[in-house]
Order: structure tokens, then sequence, then C-alpha cells
């Protein structure tokens, strides 16, 4: 018998509306009540998590490829063990709402001494610790439940960032009523006469550009717009490249895609299309260290456009208040009319002609890339990982994730979990060193579970090797316990139908790869590299590093 709406209905209806169909979390006795709810929902299903930071970015992972998420911990030791993950979640501009299950209102009005607190009577202690990473957070009470969900949500939706709601055992079932409106309106328009004003700057800046060049990062991809940017360059002739964060935005084999721009990291084609150009259009940008080499972009105010989420800048002048959707819509139509009709180069492709002997970061790439299509899902740790991935050509409509930002290593584990659950029928690939996989390995039992089937590499280097390249190459703190790799699914899952590997040579590589190019199971390689391999944009991004920690 299905009991009276509640606001744990209304909530779940909400999450429903911002296109959450699973929440990732951990039970605890404080959110069981709501966790009632959610097993008898028709359209959210329970992911169980090996613990609360796997969670966290397992949630992380389903959001980037869906464009929210919701996770849910108990009070105190739950949230506090998520926070971690949440926090990368806020620095990458990830919607994800951590709802923490908290004891009862009259428990926290009496400030009884209760389990999973500091046994001090005051309940509100981890609610401000996540105040710095949430871009909404709210107590729910009897009284306002409905009102600060649809607030915290509307937040969430419109920063792109992490929310916090706070709900007490009693609160998940009081009576409420269901909603009638939609949420949010997705898009708002900025004024006209900013918008004017905008135009005309940006028109008077184009008019003097001989060589105009795009570049995106991934606020674009968070806000969905990268159809708007794929059409801009389909339809108009112009230089464009991607920062790390921002690849799988455009179709990397066509005509006019240079690269990654990472500053003086940067190939030299990559170097002359983006700082060469008299204007730079930089949509979605930022230009964080690990992603511009330790701040070596020469790329100056004068030269460049800038259009974030809510502003845009040309020259000195921002424009507020003018959504990104609208800034793109004005610069590709100023674009076209200014185009000359001139096509432009196609980038040199990678290399994939086969390699002998022993892998090395090289060959690996190189082989990887031969095996990567359309549609796949690409997650690389950091580390060598992601700035390996760096040069890979990707093909139309893949998602890249990684997390340069934040930098967590082991997030990639858990977020290839959280992007599988996302997109069952896409093949995912989680690319990921022996040192970050140690400390999220868990996850992989979660993933056999739900008979999901992703690709892991696990680049064996026995170590830590982006801290051996930015100091103590030879210090034991950067040594790690060696795991047997091909023996952890094992391990992990009574009824275990994974299939593993351990590749030391190229061509060994290359069979495997094409042994499970369509598999429909879980498929773990271990991958054995040098020790003190690294890609070359790793190398200058770790002597970059090293530069300002000893300054």
């Amino acid at each position: 018998m299905r009991t009276p709406y509640c606001v744990a209905d209304y909530l779940l209806d909400r999450l429903t509306d911002c296109g959450v169909d699973h929440l990732f979390g951990v039970p605890g006795d404080y959110n069981l009540q709501f966790l009632d709810h959610v097993i008898d929902s028709p359209d959210i299903g329970w992911v169980g998590c090996a613990n609360e930071l796997n969670a966290a970015y397992a949630a992380d992972g389903y959001a980037r490829c869906k464009g929210f998420a919701a996770l849910l911990t108990t009070f105190g030791v739950g949230e506090l063990s998520a926070i971690n993950g949440v926090a990368g979640s806020f620095a990458e501009h990830v919607p994800v709402l951590h709802i923490v299950g908290a004891p009862g209102s009259a428990s926290q009005k009496k400030g009884e001494l209760l389990h999973h607190t500091l046994g001090d009577g005051e309940f509100r202690h981890f609610y401000h610790m996540s105040e710095s990473i949430t871009v909404a957070q709210a107590l729910l009470t009897e009284q306002n439940a409905c009102y600060e969900i649809d607030r915290v949500l509307i937040a969430m939706l419109r920063e792109r960032r992490p929310g916090y709601l706070m709900l007490p055992a009693d609160v998940a079932k009081k009576p409420a009523t269901p909603p009638v409106n939609a949420l949010i309106d997705e898009r708002y328009e900025s004024d006209g006469f900013r918008l004017e004003a905008f135009r005309q700057a940006a028109e008077q800046r184009l008019a003097m550009s001989e060589r105009t060049a795009l570049l995106a990062d991934f606020l674009v991809l968070r806000y969905g717009l990268q159809k708007q940017l794929q059409q801009w360059v389909c339809e108009t002739p112009i230089a464009h490249a991607t920062m790390l964060m921002g690849k799988g935005i455009f179709d990397e084999r066509k005509p006019g895609f240079y690269g990654t721009y990472s500053g003086s990291a940067s190939s030299a084609a990559v170097s002359e299309a983006i700082e060469g150009a008299d204007t730079v259009i930089c949509v979605g940008t930022r230009f964080t260290d690990t992603l511009t080499a330790g701040f070596t972009h020469t790329l100056t105010q004068q030269q460049t456009i800038e259009v974030q989420p809510h502003a845009s800048r040309v020259g000195d002048t921002w424009f507020t208040g003018i959504p990104m959707t609208q800034a793109i819509e004005v610069l590709h139509r100023l674009c076209r009319e200014q185009s000359d009709g001139r096509n432009l180069p196609n980038r040199p492709i990678p290399s994939t002609a086969m390699h002998h002997g022993s892998l090395t970061q090289d060959s690996f790439w190189k082989t990887l890339q031969t095996f990567i299509r359309p549609g796949d899902i690409i997650l690389a740790d950091q580390g060598t990982s992601a700035f390996g991935a760096i040069d890979l050509c990707l093909p139309n409509e893949v998602n890249f994730i990684v997390q340069p930002i934040w930098g967590s290593i082991g997030y990639t584990l858990a977020a290839a979990f959280g992007a599988q659950t996302a997109c069952p029928d896409r093949r995912v690939i989680a690319i990921t060193g022996d040192g970050a996989a140690q400390l999220t390995i868990q996850e992989l039992g979660s993933m056999l579970r739900d008979n999901q089937h992703p690709l892991i590499l696990v680049l064996n280097n026995e170590g830590y090797t982006v801290e051996r390249a930015i100091h103590g190459p030879e210090q034991r703190y950067n040594d790690i316990a060696l795991w047997d790799w091909t023996k952890i699914p094992q391990a992990l899952s009574l009824d275990c139908q994974a299939e593993c590997w351990r590749v030391s040579e190229t061509v060994q590589l290359a069979e495997v790869l094409e042994k499970v190019a369509h598999s429909e199971r879980l498929s773990l390689i271990e991958v054995m590299l040098p020790k003190h391999d690294i890609p070359p944009l790793l190398g200058a991004i770790t002597r970059a590093l090293e530069a300002r920690n000893n300054a």
C-alpha cells in the first residue's frame, strides 16, 4: 500500500524534473526513512556504492553525462566522507545535489548527544562545512521543505554547481503537495540594450582582426552548448581548439581543428593558430595552472573576447547579464558575416603506425588511438593518464572526462561507474594509474554487481609517477604496494564475469584491444609501463609546478 504523498516524494519528483533517474549513495540510519521512498519510486533507481567518497565521484561522472545528479549520505560520518568529491564537483561546475539524512527535528531542538555528531548537541557544524563547496544550501523543515528544495535546485541549474539539503528523518515523512509547475525556465535572455552594446563592441573588435580563432573549454559542455559551437565551425571556417577539459566539444578530425591549447606546452600548430591570431574568442575557458603548463599562456585581454555563463568581455569591458548561448549566437553571426570563405588546413592526424617492442607512454597512446570510435565515453585520471590523453584525436560525440582543476587521484574509476550508469548502452573507457586506482578500486565490485561492461586500463608504472616527476623520483613516499591487478575483479565479485589481461608489449595491447572492442563483459587490462616515463605535456607541467612550489 502506497503511503500518503510526502516531502520525500516531492524531492524525488523534482529530481526527476532535473533529468535524474538514479540516486547514488550509502545507507545510514538517518536516511533510511527517505530511502524507503527511493526504493518505491517508479522513476529513480537506488545505486549503492562501496563508500561515500566513491558515491560522490560516481554522481559527478553521472552528472557530466546526464547534466545533473544526486547523492545521498547519512549525517556527519557519511557527508564528511563525500565532501572531497562534492568539492571537486564545485570546482569543475558539476551540478550534484548532496542530500544528507539527519537526526529528527525534535532531537536537534533538544540538543541531544547523538551518534555521528561531535557530541556537543550542535547539528550545524557539517552544514557550515559544506557552505563553501555548494552554491545553495537548506535545512529542511515541515514548513519550508518544498520551497527550499526548489530554491536550491534552481540555483544549481543556473550555476551548474552542487547544492546541499539537510533532510531530518521525520521531515522526509511530512505531508506535501505534488509540484504542478515546471521547476525552472532553462533559458533566460539579456535585455536588448546590453546585448546590442556587446554586439557593437564585438563587431568593432572583429572588424580590425585579420585572423580570428575560437578557443573553447569545459563550461560549454556544462551548459550543453557544444551543438552551437559545432554548427558555428561547420558553417564558418575558423581556426579552433579546446583546452584539456573541453576535449570532445568538436569533431577533432574535421578541418580547422588544431588540437589542445596548453600554453607553452602546446604543439607549434596550436600555438600559431591560437596565440598568433589577432582576436581569440574564448568560450567557457578557465586558465588554471595545470591547463596552461603553469600559466605560460600569452593571450592578453586586448587580444581576446571572453564568453562566460552570465557575462561576456570585449577587451577590458565586461557586459553582464548576457547568457552564454546568446553571446555565442551574436559572435557566430558576426564571424559568418565577416568570413572571407577561405578553407582551413586539416590538422595533421597522429600517426597510428604499429610500434613494436615494449610499451612506452608514446606507443600506448598511439595504439589506443586506433581503438577509439564515435560515441565513446573516455575518462582519464589525473597524472600520466589525463596528460597523455591530451593528444588523442577524438571523433564526433565522444564524452571526455578529466578532473584537472580539483585533481583528486582515484576519481576516474568511481566516475566511470556513474558514467556507465548514466549511459548503459555506450562504451566506457577508464584510464587510470596504479596509484590512483588503489584509492577507489572497491567500486569495481559495484560495476560487476550491476553487470556493467567498461574497459578499464590500469597503467602500472609502480607508483605515483606524476609525483616522481614533480619531486623525489626515487623517494619511497612515491612508491606503492604492488598488486596483481588481473586478480582484483575475482576478489570483488563472487560471480565474476570479468576478463583480465596483463600486457607489456605493444603488439599484445593491440591484440587485446581488438578482442574487447565489442565486449559485453567488464574488461581490465593491466598495462606495464616504464617507471619514470611520462607524456611530454606532463613533463612541462610538472616542471612548472616544482618551480612554483620552490618559489
